[in-house]
């Protein structure tokens, strides 16, 4: 047999319950952002990124800008699931000769006067600028296939902001 509650009468469960929810409420996470890892670019890699990030466009291929979490300087976010942009991240491990990974002939392509290597993820693209004085990284959920294309609306920003050149 259920019990039943007991309360005392005149005495409503109500306003605690409520309360309760409320608080639980205030804990969950925004669905305005996303949680992205944060690169620690130093120098003048850290001087670029954050004048990539003062140009980066409110929306890439019609998905809307939203807050990266952490908030930094160093990251972006547009869509759900979210594409996520990092910037002063490390060299790629395929264009690192004597790494496990290193491939010579990885795959690379000219997008509007940026070049940017990609690599397969299990669902989507990891896309990094290469020959650039900053590496900047893009990683493109499967479900914008095809997922080059928020790399048209970037590559205006990283052009006037990330120099030409070696990191």
């Amino acid at each position: 047999m259920l019990g039943r509650v007991k309360s005392s009468p005149g005495r409503s469960l109500a306003p605690p319950l409520l309360a309760v929810l409320i608080a639980v409420a205030g804990c969950a996470p925004s669905d305005d952002s996303a949680s992205v890892a944060v690169p620690a670019p130093k120098g003048e890699q850290a001087r670029l990124c954050r004048a990539l990030h003062g140009k980066l466009p409110d929306a890439v291929d019609g998905l809307k800008r939203r807050t990266a979490d952490p908030v930094s300087d160093f990251t972006a976010v547009w869509g759900e699931p979210a594409v996520q942009l990092r910037c002063g991240v490390p060299e790629p491990d395929v264009l690192k000769p004597g790494n496990e990974h290193y491939n010579p002939l990885q795959d690379a392509a000219e997008i509007n006067g940026v070049e940017w290597l990609f690599e397969k993820q299990d669902d989507g693209y990891r896309f990094t600028t290469v020959l650039r004085r900053a590496n900047v990284e893009v990683t493109v959920p499967g479900k914008y296939a095809p997922e080059v294309d928020v790399l048209t609306d970037l590559a205006s920003a990283v052009k006037k902001t990330v120099p030409v050149g070696v990191v």
